[in-house]
């Protein structure tokens, strides 16, 4: 992790709709804040919201957590993840 954040002030709202994002820690919580910041990422939005996340945490991190996730992201992010960092391909979903 690059540094302690408050997630309330950079973060979309909408993607932690459910808890009080002045709570979270960025050290603590990374497990929970790295997948939900991917939720509602597309092809064309994903630039900018790998560009939030990496702002924050490291280029492993995201990885390491984005792989070991029970969250909701898609495949979509997983192959764009893998393919940014040169890593080999994780799907979350399986068919």
């Amino acid at each position: 992790m690059k540094t302690e954040v408050n997630i309330a002030n950079i973060a979309p709202k909408h993607l932690f709709w459910d808890m009080d994002m002045s709570k979270l820690s960025t050290k603590k919580d990374k497990a929970l804040i790295i997948p939900r910041l991917f939720v509602a990422t597309t092809k064309e939005s994903f630039i900018k919201d790998i560009t939030l996340v990496e702002s924050i945490y490291s280029t492993n991190e995201i990885y390491s957590v984005l792989k070991n996730t029970k969250e909701r992201i898609s495949n979509n992010v997983c192959r764009m993840v893998a393919q940014r960092y040169n890593k080999p391909l994780f799907l979350r979903y399986k068919y």
